[in-house]
């Protein structure tokens, strides 16, 4: 794509482009449009600003990015992205007007469901108290279950296990029920990644979280349980910015006939996440990268 940068320009563009497939002439097409023949020669023969050329690459680059990532990110993405790969610094600015000029903009976020909640058997209180950040890995982890849909409106569920540190998803399992053993395996394996590692599990207060079973598995590993508040969800808002990250950059954008097809959607975009989605919060590292270089 060609940057037009007014009216003009893009007459001249139609005209060049005519006359090159068409073979009709340039006096006449100039004529039909009004335009000064004179005037078409002289863009015709211009040389690019420096400046041009730059915005002309840029553009490139954007557009190779948003159709690689199916057009999930937005300006703040595509800035970071570009920047790495170009090798130099862009205003994000700059990466927002070429957007407009470009025509493309991110997927926009869908509303959340709101669920009913469960009798708790347990309840632990809110030690994470909002505080998102973490000093070194397997300090402090969040984890949820998410619903999806597929087929003629079958449900699987998603349950994974962040960590606060580098926001990597430390494990994750996808199951066509939300129930204990979805949950339970994937603090088994989380565990099992992490060896020895004992950090503070914060939750939502979600029946698998509440259940008695599980506060007796955390406490035989040596792990410290923290639950939300009622009706807060931003009491665990790391992990529910995950599933909305998630959701909107892969999920909505396509549909899935079968369970294998949602799955195999799933796990290509936590892998994406992991390895190839830099993060500014992360000094522009993707999660595993943060984690290697921070290590």
């Amino acid at each position: 794509m060609k940057l037009s940068q007014t009216r003009q320009d893009h007459l001249y563009r139609a005209i060049q482009s005519v006359q090159s497939e068409h073979g009709f002439s340039v006096n006449l097409l100039c004529e039909l449009l009004q335009l000064p023949r004179s005037s078409y020669y002289k863009w015709l023969n211009r040389k690019e600003s420096p400046r041009e050329k730059v915005n002309q690459e840029l553009l490139d680059t954007m557009l190779l990015l948003y159709e690689k990532v199916e057009g999930i990110f937005g300006y703040r993405q595509l800035t970071i992205h570009v920047t790495r790969q170009i090798g130099y610094p862009v205003n994000h600015k700059r990466i927002y007007r070429l957007m407009k000029v470009a025509g493309i903009k991110a997927v926009i976020r869908r509303k959340r469901k709101s669920y009913i909640r469960s009798t708790p058997q347990h309840i632990a209180e809110n030690l994470l108290n909002r505080q998102f950040t973490a000093q070194t890995s397997n300090e402090k982890w969040v984890t949820d279950v998410t619903e999806f849909k597929y087929g003629n409106g079958q449900k699987a569920y998603l349950s994974a296990i962040l960590d606060l540190y580098d926001k990597s998803i430390v494990s994750y399992v996808i199951g066509h029920s939300n129930n204990n053993p979805l949950v339970f395996k994937t603090l088994k394996l989380a565990l099992k990644t992490t060896p020895g590692a004992t950090p503070m599990l914060h939750s939502d207060r979600g029946f698998q979280y509440t259940s008695l079973r599980f506060k007796k598995r955390l406490v035989s590993k040596g792990l410290t349980q923290s639950m939300s508040r009622v009706g807060k969800c931003i009491d665990n808002g790391p992990m529910e910015s995950f599933w909305g990250t998630l959701k909107c950059e892969k999920y909505y954008l396509h549909k899935y006939p079968t369970f294998e097809d949602l799955k195999n959607a799933i796990e290509q975009y936590i892998y994406f996440y992991n390895y190839e989605r830099l993060q500014k919060k992360l000094n522009s590292l993707c999660p595993m990268e943060f984690r290697t270089k921070t290590a």
